[in-house]
């Protein structure tokens, strides 16, 4: 039984006979004919008190029980007369599935992110962290909630691709030859006897294939794990991360940037509302602005201005920046923050970017010079989305295809969407971490995934 599952029976404000609880020892004490000990199953934050007493059979060993050790309690529910907590178990048996040698790493103290990065495999027995793993697991929930409430058919897109859909070329290869037997022919490694027979890569976006379930089923999403060959050791970028990337067919950039700021909106509403107690920790011991942020960003209505505009703003804030701001360059985090934090003290959603700085498949504008390119900017962040309404006309297509300097074969079944029955579309990437980071007040990305994937590390 969770403790969740124990809070649903304290409805009667009367004790419950016989409760079995199973989960690790935070901490142990002794006292004359009893022991105290501290249990959390995470499924919550808080502990429950298990006292048990010296009339247990095994009492002797329950003495030598230690933190992070595993045990099972079978045990009445009873008030508490201690302070600070209202109900505890009475043990009636405690089955020590595992006692935990001293040197678990985690005892009762603080311990730094950096340490605890380095035990990534046990971080989640800390209070922080089971927090941070619980609020992701009902935001993916949220997100799926979201937008089955809408109508939008959820589903799978390649991880193998042979495509890069940002044209950045920062792709993790894939390839079944051993090293000693790659070929080279006219100056290129020849993939003629590789298991796919030519470059496969893991893929940064479900966006392509995703298109084609859109100009098919009408609005779809897909939501998993994409991979990024970018060699930073920033505080934003992990190697492997997950994306939310729905799109729609008949739907401009209009449209486009009013799902993204209703489904800011919406997750950051569900979180509060669900996970009140494992936000209260990030309010309270990680980011005392936190709650406020996130109050500020469900009711204010978030600013749209082109990116000619921001370039203005920025270049007339007086403020210094570490990187230039001039029309032609992509923003930097700074000139982000700078936006939703400073100058309009709210969500910003930039839109019509200069096409150099984005790729192909976005849809050229009238100016020849812009796409419909739309990002999502929040305070404490920055970007959190991105995402434009597509290029549906064929030979505009082509063309930046061309610009780009990308060769038009791989993308075959791309130009074909717009040989057949081609129409307006859009979406957009949401990236899931990002999110997490701005619910939790958390300033590393690598602290809001399980196992983070990082250059030279790849460990657990």
């Amino acid at each position: 039984m969770t403790r969740e599952k124990i809070v649903k029976l304290l409805g009667s404000r009367s004790p419950v006979d016989e409760v079995l609880i199973k989960g690790w020892v935070r901490t142990r004490r002794d006292s004359k004919g009893f022991s105290f000990l501290e249990i959390n199953d995470g499924s919550c934050l808080k502990n429950i008190q298990v006292i048990a007493d010296e009339s247990l059979a095994n009492y002797d060993d329950i003495r030598k029980v230690t933190t992070g050790s595993a045990v099972a309690i079978t045990g009445r529910l009873v008030e508490s007369k201690g302070k600070g907590q209202g109900w505890e178990i009475q043990a009636e048996a405690v089955d020590i599935i595992n006692i935990a040698p001293d040197d678990f790493p985690l005892q009762k103290k603080r311990h730094t992110d950096e340490f605890l990065r380095t035990i990534a495999h046990l971080r989640p027995r800390t209070n922080k962290y089971s927090a941070v793993f619980r609020i992701r697991s009902e935001l993916a929930f949220a997100v799926h909630k979201f937008f089955r409430d809408r109508d939008f058919r959820h589903i799978h897109t390649p991880i193998i691709t042979g495509s890069d859909c940002e044209g950045a070329g920062e792709l993790f290869r894939i390839t079944t030859l051993p090293p000693d037997k790659a070929a080279i022919k006219d100056g290129n490694t020849d993939f003629s006897d590789d298991f796919f027979g030519t470059e496969a890569n893991l893929t940064v976006s479900g966006q392509l294939s995703a298109e084609m379930l859109a100009l098919s089923l009408g609005d779809v999403y897909t939501f998993g794990p994409t991979f990024r060959a970018e060699n930073s050791n920033t505080s934003r970028h992990v190697a492997e991360f997950w994306m939310v990337e729905p799109e729609m067919a008949f739907c401009d950039l209009d449209g486009n940037m009013q799902l993204g700021e209703d489904l800011i909106k919406f997750l950051v509403s569900w979180i509060i509302d669900h996970c009140a107690d494992d936000l209260n920790l990030f309010a309270r011991f990680v980011d005392k602005t936190l709650m406020p942020t996130l109050d500020n960003i469900v009711s204010s209505e978030f600013e749209r201005l082109p990116y000619t505009d921001a370039i203005e703003i920025l270049n007339k804030s007086g403020q210094k920046f570490d990187y230039a701001v001039d029309f032609g360059k992509d923003l930097q985090s700074e000139h982000e923050r700078y936006l939703s934090e400073q100058h309009f003290e709210k969500p910003v959603i930039l839109y019509d970017y200069p096409k150099e700085i984005k790729p192909f498949y976005m849809r050229l504008n009238d100016d020849d010079r812009t796409v419909a390119a739309m990002d999502v900017l929040v305070p404490r962040i920055g970007e959190i989305i991105g995402g434009s309404q597509r290029e549906e006309r064929l030979e505009v297509l082509k063309r930046r295809i061309a610009e780009t300097g990308m060769a038009q074969e791989p993308y075959w079944w791309y130009l074909d969407a717009r040989r057949f029955g081609s129409v307006e579309h859009s979406g957009f990437g949401m990236g899931f971490e990002r999110v997490l980071m701005l619910v939790t007040g958390i300033s590393n990305i690598r602290d809001v995934i399980p196992f983070p994937r990082t250059p030279g590390s790849i460990e657990f």
